[in-house]
């Protein structure tokens, strides 16, 4: 089955009671039971929901995975996924990645024994000389936010499987459509759902895929145990983001790929990040193992002045400046101050992201509008 048709059919069942073609929405805490112990699969809310099973469903059939489990979002699924090691454990990170993420592993688990090594993933051999007896898991975001690098996914894969090191993308910058890391043999694919899956900057939710069952089994105890899951009316707006994920993710790429070239185009634009360029250093990595490049960006002015970088932030009309990115809306964002804030400075300026770096959320509308509002606030 192809991938549109899958996003439209994936874990729909019309409701066996009224023929409702869309899940509803099991509104409910709890489930009455014939006796003790006797239920019809359900037994609290916590543990089990219709609506969520429906999306957990869906969302295992896009990733090309077994298994999927959901979560009230994006930084609660990677934190069940850390909550798989133990004191003493150590992280192989990329050095360019969400802050959010950055912020959960250093102020949140390091003070638990956890040890994470931030390193440049783009060459494999960095990662190799960085593995060691304590090494357990292997984080990789690829695309990078907000740089836009490229890590090879069967790569990493090559060097974790042989050590019996987890592996984990957070594939939230490519989403289904363009990139199935599972495919590539990792153990674990992350989502911040709310971004393009959900697609309409409505709701917060992430979400977890998986091909092994006992994988599947410890990260739904966690899930369960630790009470970080999404509510029915959440699982319901991510099912309905699912249905579009493909028309709106091929408008996403049209409109990026414009976007990108006319940014480079302007005298008053310096360096453009984006995986699509050919003379991206990584390229030849994003073509092999995505279907198309996506929509998000980022970009560094000719005077790369603070005072001039918030000039253009606040310039912008159709470009709202948000966090956040994936919806059908186009943002724009300042890592340095919003999404990145989180991140020591020096540690920002070391991995190259710059107190004047901008990243855009190309959204779907009409491309010609977006590069006249990007050419009247840039100049």
């Amino acid at each position: 089955m192809k991938l549109a048709t899958k996003l439209i059919h994936a874990g729909a069942e019309p409701d066996p009671s009224t023929g409702a073609i869309m899940t509803p929405i099991y509104q409910t805490s709890t489930y009455v039971q014939a006796a003790p112990g006797q239920n019809k699969g359900y037994e609290y809310a916590r543990s089990q929901n219709p609506t969520r099973k429906a999306l957990e469903d869906a969302l295992a059939i896009i990733e090309n995975g077994k298994y999927a489990l959901s979560f009230g979002s994006g930084v609660a699924a990677t934190d069940a996924v850390i909550k798989l090691l133990i004191p003493g454990d150590e992280v192989i990170a990329g050095n360019d990645l969400y802050g959010g993420t950055y912020r959960l592993f250093t102020k949140v688990f390091e003070k638990f024994g956890i040890k994470f090594h931030f390193i440049d993933m783009q060459d494999p051999a960095n990662i190799k000389k960085h593995i060691n007896d304590n090494t357990k898991l292997i984080w990789v975001e690829t695309p990078t936010n907000p740089l836009l690098n490229i890590v090879d996914i069967a790569a990493v894969v090559s060097l974790a499987k042989p050590q019996n090191i987890l592996t984990c993308v957070d594939n939230t910058f490519a989403s289904p459509f363009l990139q199935n890391p599972l495919d590539f043999g990792i153990d674990i694919v992350m989502h911040s759902a709310t971004k393009y899956i959900g697609g309409h900057s409505d709701v917060i939710h992430g979400c977890l895929m998986m091909n092994d069952a006992s994988l599947r089994e410890k990260l739904y105890f966690l899930q369960k145990s630790c009470g970080a899951v999404p509510g029915p009316q959440d699982c319901f707006l991510i099912l309905r983001g699912l249905k579009t994920l493909h028309v709106r993710m091929e408008r996403h790429c049209e409109n990026g790929e414009k976007i990108a070239h006319f940014l480079r185009s302007l005298p008053n634009v310096a360096k453009v990040y984006w995986c699509g360029f050919e003379d991206h250093p990584s390229y030849a990595v994003a073509k092999k193992q995505m279907r198309g490049f996506g929509g998000m960006m980022s970009f560094e002015l000719k005077n790369d002045s603070v005072d001039e970088t918030k000039r253009v932030l606040s310039s912008t009309k159709l470009f709202s400046l948000a966090e956040s990115l994936g919806g059908v809306e186009s943002l724009i964002n300042h890592p340095a101050t919003m999404t990145h804030a989180s991140i020591p400075r020096e540690e920002r300026i070391k991995n190259g992201l710059n107190d004047s770096l901008i990243r855009l959320s190309v959204g779907i509308e009409d491309a010609d509008d977006l590069m006249e509002d990007l050419k009247q606030a840039i100049g």
